[in-house]
């Protein structure tokens, strides 16, 4: 039986070196050139971020896309933004990460069952991935979910986005989903059964806004509603109360 961190490393290496978006490698590329005043000094990532955390883990986090000053500047997902600030922080209060924040790779942050991946590995500009990228890079996530299937019980998705590519993704790994497909929505809660003659169990898809600032600064996205989800993502996972 294949180890899952020997298969993980394998997958992230293989990440790494991926340029088959034109657009997103020039745009990757030239962010790391014209850097933020700020991180001037700094040397940027500009490659595809892999996810982040164990690859035994029961919870799936699944966002969007690397920011060009963040992840794309910090080589780890979540990393490096006010995104990150925020999900970072209610991991740290439900207990399934051991600090509140996360500003570089050497860091120190250690998540606790839970793993971090995106649809999309390389920053887009203006956030916005073409549906082509989005396409290209799908199977990425897909290879990820096969190396987590015999553990991952939860997927928490940040966003319309993560959640139709999660959905996407773990149709291709072994679940059957429901069509018409589930719609978004925060606190959207589905249970998606092993399709038949796939090695799965039960596996739970959960809904969440995602926390990029305009949700967070409007309200739209608070604190409390960001921790709920994530406890009952540890609940649902079958993980002991922090």
């Amino acid at each position: 039986m294949t180890d899952p961190a020997e298969a993980m490393a394998r997958l992230d290496a293989r990440i790494v070196r991926c340029r088959k978006c034109p657009r997103l490698v020039a745009w990757r590329e030239q962010a790391a050139r014209e850097k933020r005043a700020a991180y001037a000094d700094e040397d940027y990532w500009a490659r595809p971020v892999p996810g982040f955390g164990p690859p035994d883990a029961r919870i799936l986090v699944i966002g969007l896309a690397p920011a060009a000053h963040g992840s794309n500047r910090t080589g780890r997902m979540f990393t490096g933004d006010r995104s990150g600030d925020w999900l970072f922080a209610s991991l740290f209060r439900v207990g399934l990460a051991n600090q509140p924040t996360s500003v570089a790779r050497d860091d120190g942050l250690e998540l606790t069952g839970v793993r971090m991946a995106a649809p999309v590995r390389c920053a887009p500009p203006a956030n916005k991935p073409t549906p082509e990228e989005r396409a290209t890079c799908a199977p990425w996530l897909d290879d990820e979910l096969a190396v987590l299937a015999p553990s991952v019980r939860v997927v928490v998705t940040l966003g319309a986005i993560g959640w139709s590519a999660a959905l996407h993704a773990l149709g291709s790994a072994g679940w059957s989903v429901p069509r018409p497909r589930p719609r978004f929505g925060h606190g959207a809660e589905v249970r998606l059964q092993p399709a038949p003659g796939a090695r799965r169990t039960e596996l739970v898809v959960l809904g969440c806004f995602h926390p990029s600032p305009h949700n967070t600064f409007t309200g739209r996205l608070t604190e409390p509603m960001t921790d709920e989800v994530f406890l009952r993502a540890r609940t649902l996972a079958g993980m002991m109360a922090p």
